[in-house]
């Protein structure tokens, strides 16, 4: 391949990306709640996070969002609105933060194919050490009654199960369409409940399930997961598109009311 013909790959690719984003920024651009950017200090590292809080009367739960492979994009930050939409405040901190003198955040990369190639490049125990230092913050938000659940998707959806193995400071882990861990011990450590969310379109990703039942059957602990039939993987993303498939609106839809439904139960 010609540099010429790879520099237009680039460019078509990210344009493509670009104008998938697009709906998730209008619906930002058009949510009436409160949204912030916060700084929070994960050793001598320094993490870039998006808060959006609930028009409600009363404390609540927060939703940790944990991004997909691309790192923080806007539908990731639309997503954390939606969770405050529904009535719950939302922290969706970003992974990428200070991954080099001269990358900040996941806006610093040139493109999302430069970020999700960054991403792959985190040290596991950075990414566990940094969900601490959020949750800790997530936990002391005033209007916050304490309780933090984890909600990843793709990456961050096996972010959200290995979390759940690392943390006894979360109240529930939902995982969509992500990996599980594999060894029996990591799962022996397994404190709050896990919730899966999958496309039934997505057989790279199921295939794995009945050993993960199998595992945290074995080591007593909760695995509670539904398949949505006809929906792809990232269906929760596809169904926010306006052009998004019938199957995925679907899934996205019935996936929201079993979110509410969790978090609502704490």
């Amino acid at each position: 391949m010609t540099k010429k013909i790879a520099l237009a790959v680039v460019i078509f690719t990210a344009g493509i990306y670009s104008q998938a984003q697009d709906f998730a920024l209008q619906q930002l651009e058009n949510s009436p709640r409160h949204h912030e950017w916060v700084q929070v200090k994960s050793g001598n590292r320094t993490l870039h996070a998006f808060v959006a809080f609930p028009e409600v009367p009363g404390k609540t739960p927060v939703a940790i969002v944990i991004h997909e492979n691309r790192g923080l994009t806007e539908w990731v930050r639309s997503f954390a609105d939606q969770i405050a939409a529904a009535g719950f405040i939302a922290v969706a901190p970003d992974l990428l933060s200070d991954f080099a003198a001269d990358k900040e955040k996941t806006s610093s990369f040139a493109n999302s194919d430069d970020a999700r190639n960054a991403l792959y490049q985190l040290n596991p125990e950075q990414v566990t050490h940094d969900l601490d230092a959020i949750q800790e913050y997530a936990a002391k938000i005033k209007a916050s009654n304490g309780k933090v659940v984890v909600i990843g998707f793709c990456w961050g959806g096996s972010q959200s199960f290995r979390y759940a193995t690392n943390s006894s400071a979360i109240s529930a882990a939902m995982v969509f369409y992500g990996s599980a861990p594999t060894d029996k011990t990591d799962i022996s450590r397994i404190t709050a409940p896990v919730y899966g969310f999958y496309g039934g379109n997505d057989e790279r990703i199921n295939a794995g399930i009945p050993e993960t039942e199998k595992l945290m059957k074995e080591s007593g602990k909760t695995y509670d997961y539904v398949i949505y039939p006809g929906a792809g993987h990232a269906y929760m993303r596809a169904g926010d598109d306006p052009d998004g498939s019938p199957e995925n609106k679907e899934a996205r839809n019935k996936s929201w009311e079993r979110i509410k439904m969790i978090i609502s139960g704490l």
